[in-house]
C-alpha cells in the first residue's frame, strides 16, 4: 500500500496526463497536484482497479476525474447509442454529484466527451431528455439512477470504468442494497476505483467483492482529523449553547461558519434563533428542495451568507475553498463523523479552526471522539461572555488552560487574503 509516498517536485505533466488536460488544469489555475492526485492518477491511468482512502477536500476528485477522462478521450467509443455511458460515478448526496460533475466539465472542456449528471429531488424529465443523446461520463446518486433503470432511459451495459465515491458515506445511508442492484446491470469487465475517508471493515468487504487485484492507496491515517485543523471545546450548559454561538460570530465575527446540527429540526431552529438575533442563517437538510439547498450553498460559497447550518448528511461532500469555521454545535452519536465534519475546514494547505459546543450529557461522545483521534481536545473559556439566564444545568469545571485566541478565527487573521479571506490562486484541484 501507498502511504503518503509524494514527490515535493511533482507536478501535474508528471503524472502521465495529456495536453488537453494539462491544459484545463492550467486554466482552472492549479500548479501542484495533492498527494492522492499523486498517487492514485499514475495506477487509474495504469488500467489499475484502486481502494482510496482519502477524505472530502484532499484533491480525490480530480484524482479519479482526470484519469477517467483521459482514459475515456484515448480509448476508441463504443458505436453510439443514446443513453449509454461510458463511466459512471456514483455519489451518495445530490450536492456531491453536482461538485463531481462540475469538475468533469472542467478538466474536459478540451475534449468532445459528453457528461451528464442526475440525482433525486428535481424534475426527472430533463434528465430523461439527456439520455436521449450522447453520454460519455455519467454522475448519479443510486436512488434517482436506479429510477432511470426502471423506465429504461438509460443503459449501463457499455460501462467501461466505475467508481463508487465516498462509499463509507453511501454504506452509511443504507445505500448498499441500490448499489448492488446497479453492480448487477453493470459489464463484468471493466475498471473500478473506490474511494473512501476511512478503509472500515464495511468498505474493505465491499472492496473485496467488487475490485480485481487493486491497488491502495492512503493519504491520511485512518480515522485521523486533518492535521491543520486547530479544535477547541467550550463546556457549556445546553440552555446556553444559542447565545454562546451567537455572541462568539459576532464578538469573533466570522464571516463563513459552517454549523452542525444532529436533527432537521435543530437545524431550522437555531438558522431561525441566529436570523433573529441579526446573524444571517439558513438552514439546510433532506426536507428542504433542492432547489431550496442550492440558493444556500451558492450563497454561502460565495460569501454573501455568513452561517449555514447543516445536518450531516445534507453537508457531506460540501467543497468550499479556504472554510475558515466549522463548529459543532451537537457532537454527532457517531465519532467518525466528527472527523467528516471538521474535515471541512484546514482544506488544501490552510489553517482552519473546529470549534465544539459540549453540554453535559455530551461529555461521553466527546470522550469517545477522542479516543478515535488519539488526541485530547483543548478547553476553551469564552472570556467576556455573559448569558442572559443561568442554566440549571451547569457545564463541568473547565481544568485545561483555554486555546489561543488564533483559534477563534478571527477577521484580522485573514490579512492577506484576497476575497473574503480566500487565496488569490488555488494549488491543487479538487
Amino acid at each position: 500500500m501507498n502511504n503518503d509516498k509524494t514527490d515535493a517536485h511533482a507536478n501535474f505533466a508528471t503524472l502521465g496526463l495529456a495536453a488537453p488536460f494539462l491544459a484545463a488544469i492550467a486554466d482552472a489555475g492549479y500548479t501542484v497536484p495533492t498527494p492522492i492526485q499523486q498517487q492514485a492518477i499514475p495506477l487509474v491511468l495504469a488500467g489499475r482497479d484502486l481502494l482510496a482512502a482519502a477524505q472530502t477536500g484532499t484533491g480525490k476528485t480530480a484524482a479519479f476525474t482526470l484519469p477517467a477522462l483521459q482514459l475515456l478521450s484515448a480509448r476508441a467509443a463504443h458505436p453510439h447509442k443514446a443513453g449509454r455511458p461510458r463511466a459512471l460515478v456514483l455519489t451518495p448526496t445530490r450536492e456531491l454529484a453536482a461538485q463531481v460533475a462540475e469538475s468533469v466539465h472542467t478538466y474536459g472542456h478540451h475534449t468532445p466527451l459528453v457528461p451528464v449528471v442526475v440525482f433525486g429531488g428535481v424534475n426527472i424529465n430533463p434528465q430523461i431528455a439527456a439520455f436521449k443523446k450522447r453520454v460519455d461520463i455519467l454522475v448519479a446518486t443510486p436512488g434517482r439512477l436506479l429510477d432511470h433503470v426502471r423506465q429504461r432511459t438509460v443503459d449501463l451495459s457499455g460501462v467501461e470504468i466505475l467508481v463508487l465515491d465516498e462509499a463509507d458515506r453511501m454504506l452509511d445511508m443504507g445505500f448498499i442494497h441500490d448499489i448492488r442492484k446497479i453492480l448487477a446491470l453493470l459489464p463484468k469487465v471493466r475498471q473500478n476505483l473506490l474511494f473512501s475517508a476511512t478503509f472500515s471493515d464495511d468498505i474493505r468487504t465491499l472492496a473485496a467483492g467488487l475490485l480485481h487485484d487493486p491497488a491502495q492507496v492512503e493519504v491520511a491515517p485512518r480515522n485521523t482529523a486533518a492535521e491543520l485543523v486547530e479544535q477547541s471545546v467550550y463546556l457549556i450548559g445546553q440552555k446556553q449553547k444559542r447565545e454562546l454561538l451567537a455572541w462568539l460570530i459576532q464578538e469573533r465575527q466570522w464571516f463563513q461558519a459552517l454549523v452542525f446540527t444532529r436533527t432537521k429540526h435543530g437545524a431550522n431552529k437555531l438558522a431561525e434563533y441566529l436570523a433573529r438575533h441579526g446573524i444571517e442563517a439558513v438552514a439546510i437538510h433532506g426536507n428542504k428542495s433542492q432547489s431550496a439547498r442550492t440558493r444556500a450553498l451558492t450563497s454561502f460559497k460565495d460569501g454573501s451568507l455568513p452561517v449555514l447550518v447543516a445536518t450531516d448528511i445534507a453537508a457531506r461532500g460540501l467543497d468550499i475553498e479556504q472554510l475558515p469555521q466549522v463548529v459543532n454545535f451537537e457532537l454527532p452519536n457517531v465519532p467518525e463523523d466528527y472527523v467528516h465534519r471538521i474535515g471541512r475546514t484546514g482544506r488544501a494547505g490552510a489553517a482552519g479552526h473546529a470549534i465544539s459546543l459540549v453540554d453535559p450529557e455530551e461529555i461521553k461522545l466527546l470522550a469517545a471522539i477522542e479516543r478515535l483521534i488519539r488526541r485530547k481536545i483543548a478547553r476553551a473559556e469564552a472570556q467576556g461572555f455573559v448569558p442572559s439566564a443561568a442554566d440549571p444545568s451547569p457545564a463541568p469545571a473547565v481544568t485545561h488552560p483555554p486555546t489561543s485566541k488564533r483559534g477563534d478565527g478571527r477577521r484580522r487573521e485573514q490579512a492577506g487574503r484576497s476575497g473574503r479571506g480566500r487565496p488569490a490562486r488555488k494549488n491543487a484541484p479538487r
